[in-house]
């Protein structure tokens, strides 16, 4: 699988990444209880078809997609594959969730996160949001810098963040990369973000570029119906009407695209967002060693001028379309 160097650092990606957020399992933004040899095997998996990064967070199971992944990487037999995680958002004992970017915090963070992982050095550590204080979101920057300087992690970036708020932490030191939610039906990071971070060489990892789910063409409203109630989603709009009957659609539009090229509507909704010249990879989640198999072909889907304009539809019937 070709790999695509992310903006400013030596890190060289598959297009496609290991998310390991919904196998943090149960907590406040879950996905409900999750089988954690299912999510083991479906890691194997992604690394035996040649995906050569995971991305994690210390939040996601608080703690527990980051255990999860040293798990897999344990039993692991090859080249360790490249791991990224984040800092930001903490809990106490009670599972109650919190957020800081003070330098006391994100110290304390970092070296919770090398010792779950099991690693001497993260590849690649974001800072998961930015705090509602401008200032706030710098000093923690500036720790992330230091962090780099002082070996424990290789590369910094950022995640959630605004134009200003980047251009606020280049001040203090390079930003590598950015982390935003991109897809078919959450566009707006194409009026201002990618076209920066292409111009400034930052690399775009995008998440959620199957909108969590609802793009993959196994999703209905049945299954929606049914989805447990601590997971998140069943709070998200997109999930309820009216956005569900046009993102309902759009799946069938996703689905027509890859019937003729013999993919999945998920691997149709991927390859849309690896269009787009700003973008170095995606982030897919996968919770069941089967997953990646209607996923992985994505990578080298090209889809046509035309296709993408079916897929996008006409721009007031798009899922994301602002009426005044």
């Amino acid at each position: 699988m070709k790999t695509r160097t992310l903006g400013n650092s030596d890190l060289h990606l598959t297009p496609i990444g290991f998310g390991s957020w919904a196998i943090g399992g149960n907590w406040k933004f879950g996905w409900g209880a999750q089988d954690d040899a299912a999510s083991i095997a479906a890691i194997h998996q992604a690394l035996e078809l040649g995906i050569n990064w995971i991305d994690t967070a210390a939040a996601y199971g608080l703690g527990h997609s980051e255990e999860i992944v040293a798990k897999a990487l344990a039993d692991w037999p090859h080249e360790r594959p490249l791991v990224f995680t984040k800092c930001g958002i903490i809990w106490n004992q009670k599972g109650d969730v919190d957020y800081s970017l003070k330098p006391d915090s994100i110290r304390t963070e970092v070296e919770n996160s090398l010792r779950r992982l099991h690693v001497e050095t993260i590849d690649l550590y974001q800072i998961h949001w930015p705090a509602d204080d401008l200032s706030e979101t710098v000093k923690g920057w500036q720790t992330l810098a230091k962090l780099q300087k002082e070996g424990k992690v290789r590369w910094i970036g950022v995640s959630n963040f605004s134009v200003p708020e980047i251009q606020a932490a280049r001040q203090i030191a390079p930003v590598t990369s950015l982390q935003p939610p991109y897809s078919l039906i959450k566009r707006e990071t194409e009026n201002e973000l990618l076209p920066f971070c292409r111009q400034q060489n930052i690399g775009v990892i995008v998440y959620s570029p199957m909108g969590s789910g609802l793009l993959t063409g196994a999703m209905t409203r049945e299954r929606i119906r049914s989805l447990p109630p601590e997971d998140w989603r069943n709070g998200n709009p997109e999930f309820q009407e009216p956005k569900l009957t046009q993102n309902l659609a759009l799946v069938e539009r996703l689905r027509a695209v890859g019937t003729r090229h013999g993919r999945t509507p998920g691997e149709v909704a991927i390859a849309w967002t690896l269009r787009q010249p700003a973008v170095t990879a995606a982030i897919v989640g996968a919770r069941h060693p089967d997953q990646f198999s209607g996923i992985i072909g994505a990578a080298d889907l090209r889809l046509s001028p035309a296709e993408i304009v079916e897929l996008e539809g006409a721009p007031e019937k798009r899922p994301d379309a602002v009426r005044a």
